[in-house]
């Protein structure tokens, strides 16, 4: 659990500002989203190749 502690004069708004900032930096709704269910080593490592295989493709045809 994230906490934000905040600051007696502080808007109620930039603190949730602050708070969203956090949740995205730390990637935490991603961990959630990966937990509701197993994937394999095998199929994480796949998909992982196939990722990087697009990348280098897209960067490729960037460049030209």
């Amino acid at each position: 659990m994230l906490i934000i502690k905040r600051v007696s004069d502080e808007n109620i708004e930039r603190a949730l500002k602050r708070y969203r900032n956090k949740v995205r930096k730390t990637q935490q709704l991603k961990h959630i989203r990966d937990n509701q269910e197993f994937t394999k080593k095998s199929k994480r490592k796949r998909d992982g190749l196939a990722k990087a295989v697009y990348r280098n493709q897209y960067l490729k045809n960037q460049e030209e």
